[in-house]
């Protein structure tokens, strides 16, 4: 008897899948709980639409969330962002969301709502961010895809952005995702198998703004989503295997007006050197766990120490080889981890290099 507890019958779905819905539309409300996780559940709808400024507010219990008391649990989700469903098709959509307490006030583990009120006081700045999504896929063991039970495969060398059998694993599951991010409209650039086996790598971007936190979290539910109906599991821990196998980051990379004009690169120093002068505050809101990521060994700098370089994937921050010839560009923070909030992370880079706002503290571990 199987001892799975995974129950997909696809084919037993689609043909419900089929039916009419009656003009009926399906949204799914996509929200972050207060585990750094993500949450939805289904409304239906009486008509298209086309803008997330038609749909209405909703709730949910938040002392199942971890996001309230269990005396005073309503949470409000209020839409922000709205994609085409790929699961649904149709007229069905994702509706990402913000979530708000009764009293009027954004929830304490609302973060894009801080963000956008710095990008809007910087917009001037036109900042593009792109970020570098890695995570690795387990099977329900909590084991690593492709690994032997209980054991080790060979050591790291041939399996970043490798093909092969032995030396990629569940490249369906990252297909699947691909496309399932290109249908909903997510500003996916690209994928890549990572360099420890069954670590795998999307980027997101170049994005403007707040969008950058709205597109990679939505790509994150895909993710979850996608590889549910493989029966794998999906984790974004910095380190999800100890020892010497690299671990997850969340790579950012950031670009501004002045960075990217002629002469760019000293904005680019400027703002370099700025960033190392708040290091400690930026590691406070860049992932649970990275300590024991950031080593200084397997492409890491060292959390204890602030760094940045030309081309050195061991700094803190690099600045790509091409950006220092053409005298312009971007620089790639490199100390994220993968289990990061991009609205934090977005948000006070912003803070940092152009001035925070009035009740704006993005560096706070906890609200």
């Amino acid at each position: 008897m199987a001892t799975s507890t995974t129950i997909s019958n696809t084919e037993n779905l689609l043909k419900y899948m089929k039916l009419d819905q009656k003009g009926a539309v399906l949204a799914e409300y996509i929200w972050i709980d207060g585990s750094n996780g993500v949450r939805t559940k289904t409304k239906t709808l009486h008509k298209k639409v086309s803008n997330w400024k038609e749909l209405p507010e909703w709730n949910f219990d938040g002392s199942s969330t971890g996001q309230a008391p269990g005396d005073n649990s309503d949470v409000y989700i209020r839409p922000c962002a709205v994609f085409p469903d790929p699961f649904r098709g149709g007229d069905n959509i994702l509706v990402l969301c913000e979530t708000w307490d009764p009293d009027g006030t954004p929830n304490k583990f609302n973060y894009r709502h801080e963000a956008v009120r710095l990008m809007e006081a910087h917009s001037k700045q036109e900042p593009w961010f792109g970020l570098e999504q890695e995570y690795t896929i387990l099977g329900e063991d909590g084991w690593p895809y492709g690994w032997p039970k209980g054991g080790f495969p060979g050591p790291q060398g041939p399996y970043y952005c490798g093909v092969g059998t032995g030396r990629v694993f569940c490249r369906d599951i990252v297909e699947a995702h691909y496309k399932a991010c290109l249908y909903a409209g997510i500003k996916i650039s690209g994928i890549n198998a990572e360099v420890m086996p069954s670590q795998w790598e999307f980027q997101v971007g170049p994005c403007e703004g707040i969008e950058l936190g709205d597109h990679l979290w939505t790509a994150r539910y895909l993710l979850y989503r996608v590889a549910e109906e493989f029966g794998a599991k999906i984790t974004i821990d910095p380190k999800p295997i100890k020892g010497d196998w690299n671990g997850t980051g969340l790579h950012t990379n950031v670009s501004t007006a002045e960075m990217r004009a002629d002469g760019g690169m000293k904005a680019i120093e400027r703002a370099c050197k700025k960033l190392g002068e708040r290091h400690e505050e930026h590691i406070l809101v860049y992932g649970e766990g990275n300590a024991e990521r950031l080593t200084g060994e397997h492409e890491t700098a060292s959390m204890d120490k602030f760094s940045y370089a030309v081309a050195d994937r061991g700094a803190s921050i690099r600045i790509p080889r091409q950006c220092a010839t053409d005298g312009k560009g971007y620089f790639e923070d490199r100390r994220p981890a993968s289990n990061a909030d991009p609205y934090r992370i977005t948000g006070i880079i912003m803070e940092t290099i152009y001035g925070g706002q009035e009740g704006v503290d993005l560096s706070k571990a906890e609200k």
